[in-house]
């Protein structure tokens, strides 16, 4: 895919303000880390992460998108009767029918004309709705628009720790499966994507590649196809977390050479890299396995947690906040979910 009118304009962002320790969700595990004398503090060293954030109870998906969407239009400039289309694309949502994008869409004000829908693809929803935006942009269908979601993952970190407490044949196999969903963190961002006409800055969306490796499928499930809240039977989520990173770390280099043919890049000319974070680990195996220079990364893992399919354009927010992109840079935001999916972008900012 290539783009020659899609700018990237603006991001905005909301942190929820409950800083939740790994050491204390290993605490609140003593029972089972004590059966199988298991070493506390083994999260963090194992992921780099040492906290994450959670949602106040009661917030939705929605009330946090609308936040962050609220804080990217006004960066903009972008006048809200001039957006055209409004995509909420994570895993959590406020129910199943209607999209959560609805409700968003309502409370920011925007136009009835806009196109308004949910997308939904693990890690990889928001960058699949900057394409889908991107398309949509370089058709001439709309100026400008707003990709936005929100990751709640508070009920799903309690809902597994309350399994595993109550599970009176536990084994060490099945705490092994429920790891990954202890990294889990909750945040929400927006970006607002215009033609090139409409924007200010001129932080051109290049274009990209996407690659999938879907016999793996298995790896990664949340079997309750349900909201994430006021739920009858809280999701399970499990996850084969070595498996996940082993076949990622397969389908990552054949995704980022094609991108690099795309666009005419080579490793040593891009300037800045922004990841979906799973773990600090994972992160170093990714850049040494691609053969990048890892101090170009930026990383928010260690104190936001994997926040699913935010955490690349939320680590991307932050890190433009912090003044790390300077006119001209090139920019690459790598993103790999399960399923197994790999999709890399390319920016000129």
């Amino acid at each position: 895919m290539r783009y020659e009118k899609v700018c990237v304009e603006s991001f905005g962002y909301e942190l929820p303000e409950n800083i939740v320790t790994s050491l204390s969700l290993e605490e609140r595990l003593a029972p089972i880390y004590d059966k199988f004398k298991l070493s506390y503090g083994r999260l963090e060293m194992i992921t780099g992460i040492r906290e994450r954030r959670f949602w106040d109870d009661g917030v939705t998906p929605s009330q946090a998108s609308i936040k962050a969407a609220e804080k990217a239009i006004s960066k903009s400039g972008v006048r809200k009767e001039d957006i055209g289309c409004l995509l909420h694309t994570s895993v959590s949502r406020d129910f199943l029918e209607p999209a959560t994008a609805t409700v968003v869409h309502d409370s920011l004000g925007l136009p009835p004309t806009a196109t308004i829908f949910d997308i939904s693809n693990a890690c990889l929803g928001f960058i699949n709705g900057m394409v889908t935006l991107a398309n949509m942009i370089e058709l001439g269908q709309v100026k400008a628009g707003v990709v936005v979601g929100c990751e709640s993952s508070r009920l799903l970190v309690e809902a597994t720790i309350d399994k595993l407490l109550k599970d009176s044949d536990i084994t060490k196999d099945k705490l092994k499966l429920a790891f990954a969903t202890l990294t889990l963190g909750s945040g929400a961002v927006a970006a607002v994507l215009t033609h090139s006409s409409l924007s200010q800055d001129g932080h051109r969306l290049l274009g990209g590649v996407t690659r999938s490796a879907s016999q793996h499928n298995g790896l990664c499930r949340i079997d309750t196809d349900a909201s994430f809240f006021d739920l009858a039977e809280l999701p399970d989520m499990r996850t084969d977390y070595e498996e996940v990173l082993k076949n990622g770390l397969k389908l990552a280099p054949d995704t980022w050479e094609a991108t690099k043919q795309e666009l005419g890049w080579m490793n040593s000319n891009v300037d800045r890299f922004f990841t979906h974070q799973v773990s600090a680990t994972h992160s170093k195996l990714l850049f040494k396995t691609l053969g990048l220079d890892y101090t170009k990364n930026f990383s928010t893992v260690e104190y936001l947690g994997n926040i699913g399919s935010v955490s690349l354009p939320i680590t991307m927010a932050i890190g433009t906040d912090q003044g790390l992109l300077k006119s001209g840079d090139k920019v690459a935001m790598l993103g790999i979910g399960s399923g197994l999916v790999c999709l890399m972008l390319g920016l000129e900012w």
